[in-house]
């Protein structure tokens, strides 16, 4: 393998920009990993590439788990992370691991894996991404309610759980990369795929139902190639060269979200350390 192509696991991957992402890698010669969570979906975008897949339902800590064993097992090396996966939902829901159920497939399933990989992923000097959003109108984040009992909506739980990924990122950069780590997030534009489907949000419906009409959807939503291109971009180029490691990014140039909370490197520890709380056990032995 050339210096070149780099081994590149994508979460999400079944569809949407992160099935776009892999097959924009895989066209340019990168070794993709499709991790998706329909083992349909994630089986026709594998066929489809010739690529190694595996599926993981991200509410589920157990198939967290279970796919790190096999990820780090089948890849001695692994040069890109990204952590795509994720969705915004209706009702607040608690999954069987007892976290509202945006808040664990966003944030804590990919940090565990992060978790997991870490060895891995330092010894390979990796990349590891993050998809987040704009977080222009995003709430106060309670370390202390981040399932957000009592004030649930899906709109804000999935605001405050964006601004985490970005925290997430920042506090990676700092704790690893001196260990040969390099992290980044990103917002990929509102993209036309099934990200939303899911949502029982009036404010989502609508600008899901509009973005997918023909002609109004182009002026609306980008398409999931052009969503996929940070992710392609990011993987491509050099840290410390290209881009900075720990920085958010919005179509391939460094932004500063528009939200106080997202520089605070103190939050960002503290959420660090609630999240490795929360997870206990989950972490034990890694």
């Amino acid at each position: 393998m050339s210096k070149n192509k780099k081994v590149v696991v994508i979460t999400g991957a079944s569809d949407g920009i992160g099935a776009a992402a892999a097959r924009k890698l895989t066209d340019n010669g990168h070794t993709v990993i499709v991790v998706g969570r329909s083992p349909e979906k994630t089986r026709a975008v594998a066929n489809e590439l010739h690529a190694d897949s595996y599926v993981a339902d991200f509410t589920r800590f157990e198939d967290v788990k279970r796919l790190a064993n096999k990820l780090k097992e089948r890849y001695p090396r692994i040069d890109v992370l990204a952590n795509n996966a994720g969705g915004v939902f209706g009702e607040q829901i608690k999954t069987i691991d007892g976290f509202e159920k945006t808040f664990q497939v966003n944030h804590l399933a990919p940090f565990l894996l992060t978790r997991l990989l870490l060895d891995t992923l330092i010894t390979s000097r990796a990349t590891v991404l993050q998809t987040s959003s704009t977080v222009r109108f995003t709430k106060e984040i309670d370390l202390n309610n981040l399932d957000h009992d009592g004030n649930y909506d899906p709109v804000r739980a999935y605001g405050a759980v964006k601004l985490e990924n970005i925290l997430f990122t920042m506090e990676l950069h700092r704790r690893y990369h001196d260990a040969g780590i390099s992290t980044a997030s990103f917002y990929p534009g509102n993209v036309a795929t099934n990200f939303a489907s899911a949502t029982t949000s009036p404010i989502m419906r609508t600008v899901r139902f509009f973005g997918l009409l023909p002609g109004l959807g182009r002026l609306i939503l980008s398409t999931p190639e052009q969503g996929a291109d940070q992710i392609v971009w990011l993987t491509e180029g050099t840290p410390g060269v290209d881009w900075r490691s720990g920085a958010y990014y919005y179509k391939r140039k460094e932004s500063v979200p528009n939200n106080p909370q997202a520089t605070d490197a103190n939050l960002a520890k503290l959420f660090w350390e609630r999240s490795e709380s929360l997870l206990g056990d989950h972490l034990k032995g890694y």
